[in-house]
């Protein structure tokens, strides 16, 4: 049987009140994708609002562009499927084997506290199946609470965006979270490499990666989790 995995990227496309644009970043999406598809997973897209997702600009520019970037900007089709991504009230958990979110900044603004993705979150998690996430993407994590009312990342190792990146790039004073923080807040055990470099973790089921560099790491534990199962 054929893997399924749920993808859910960012409906927001606003940076706060810079008047600039964001959304998910490229990276964070079509490398993971492909690495999972390559491998004989079916992904399926979804999003809060449904349709196109917002594409961050900055994650569109040359000095960004990986080899999966530049596949994804030839690749019609998957652009056409990411243009008519499902709304995430209408998913139905049961039907996947795992949860995957890109980063990017969008989602600190509509997933951080969207109540029908921490309730994915949740369902996906106590059922045992593999929760991903990538750079600004934990934060999705954070409201997701256990049965027990304790928070699902307390006494959890993972990683995200670091403090030091947001500061680095100018950005820790725009946005409504600092990820790191927030995770660590909800007593997640918070681990990192230096900024920019490549690192994920799992613990468990939950699976969580640094930066855009991370991104194929992250694949790389998910499908392992996924082949396990099988």
């Amino acid at each position: 049987m054929m893997k399924k995995v749920l993808f859910i990227l960012t409906s927001h496309d606003r940076l706060g009140d810079t008047g600039e644009k964001t959304g998910f970043w490229i990276e964070e999406f079509a490398a993971p994708y492909y690495y999972l598809t390559d491998n004989n997973v079916d992904v399926t897209l979804s999003s809060p609002k449904g349709g196109q997702p917002p594409i961050d600009p900055k994650s569109d520019d040359e000095g960004s562009q990986t080899p999966s970037t530049v596949r994804f900007n030839n690749d019609k089709e998957l652009q056409v499927k990411l243009s008519n991504t499902s709304e995430i009230s209408t998913v139905n958990p049961n039907d996947f084997d795992a949860i995957f979110y890109p980063g990017g900044h969008g989602p600190l603004w509509d997933l951080a506290e969207n109540k029908t993705s921490v309730g994915l979150i949740e369902q996906f998690y106590t059922q045992n199946k593999p929760v991903a996430a990538v750079c600004h993407a934990p934060v999705v994590l954070k409201d997701a609470v256990l049965a027990s009312g304790e928070p699902l990342v307390k006494g959890k190792k993972l990683t995200s965006f670091t403090n030091s990146e947001e500061k680095a790039i100018e950005l820790d004073g725009i946005v409504p979270f600092l990820v790191e923080d927030e995770l660590k807040n909800k007593g997640g055990i918070f681990s990192n490499a230096e900024d920019w470099a490549s690192y994920a973790i799992e613990d468990g089921h939950l699976i969580t990666g640094q930066n855009p560099a991370s991104s194929i790491l992250v694949a790389e534990l998910l499908l392992k989790q996924l082949n396990s199962e099988s």
